[in-house]
């Protein structure tokens, strides 16, 4: 299996899915677009995963490389091959498939748990036997659901946080992919964020179950293996 990461910040890196392919022996690849890297050829990877980043869909002008990686977003959704977009990544994915990104009511960073979308019916629900799984959350926008994805994971603050189009399409607006020094790293950079509301966390709240790390570890590997053996 050949990986292919698209990377916007370096303060957003994938974390554990670096322990996951390594265990899994599977190739990885990188375009950083924060020191301009080219994009892969179609050809170059099985899987295709979007990471997070600061910066929101309409940020063209002081990101330019916005343009360029939705038109190969797009390019690879016609390919047929499988992605995976994580909070900007999963915003990049319902707006090309053809949903609205828009600020959410209220900021959601820090742990918050997820309801599973029993109502979907949608097979990868049976992997999480607990009720409520919980999560890591950093943004501010949310999306419409895309017409004929399957809604996955709600919270309370955002009712849309992953959806699945077509088992080849994923896309999850929070986190299971931190580390403690994932979340130290966006503390150190997106500080600002962490303005008052009901869904606001203090660092020390963010750091200091460690239990919540292994949890969503545990959680994005039996996701990923998933998304790598799903059949389109």
């Amino acid at each position: 299996m050949k990986i292919h990461v698209l990377q916007h910040v370096p303060f957003e890196n994938p974390g554990t899915i670096l322990d996951w392919a390594k265990e899994r022996h599977f190739s990885l690849g990188f375009t950083r677009f924060y020191v301009r890297d080219k994009l892969p050829e179609q050809d170059d990877f099985d899987l295709l995963i979007i990471m997070g980043g600061p910066m929101n869909l309409a940020d063209t002008i002081k990101h330019p490389w916005l343009e360029q990686e939705k038109a190969f977003l797009k390019k690879t959704l016609a390919s047929g091959k499988k992605m995976l977009g994580i909070c900007l990544g999963a915003q990049l994915l319902a707006e090309i498939l053809g949903t609205e990104v828009y600020p959410n009511d209220q900021k959601e960073i820090g742990w918050f748990p997820l309801q599973k979308n029993k109502t979907s019916g949608h097979e990868i629900l049976n992997l999480f036997k607990e009720k409520n799984l919980f999560a890591f959350h950093w943004h501010g926008d949310t999306f419409d659901l895309p017409e004929d994805a399957r809604l996955l994971f709600s919270s309370e603050a955002a009712r849309n946080q992953a959806f699945v189009w077509k088992d080849r399409i994923f896309a999850l607006q929070f986190h299971w992919e931190v580390k403690p020094k994932n979340v130290q790293l966006l503390l150190k950079n997106s500080v600002a964020d962490l303005t008052d509301g009901p869904f606001v966390q203090q660092p020390e709240e963010m750091l200091i179950n460690q239990s919540l790390f292994a949890e969503a570890r545990k959680n994005l590997f039996l996701f990923l293996d998933y998304v790598v053996s799903s059949r389109v």
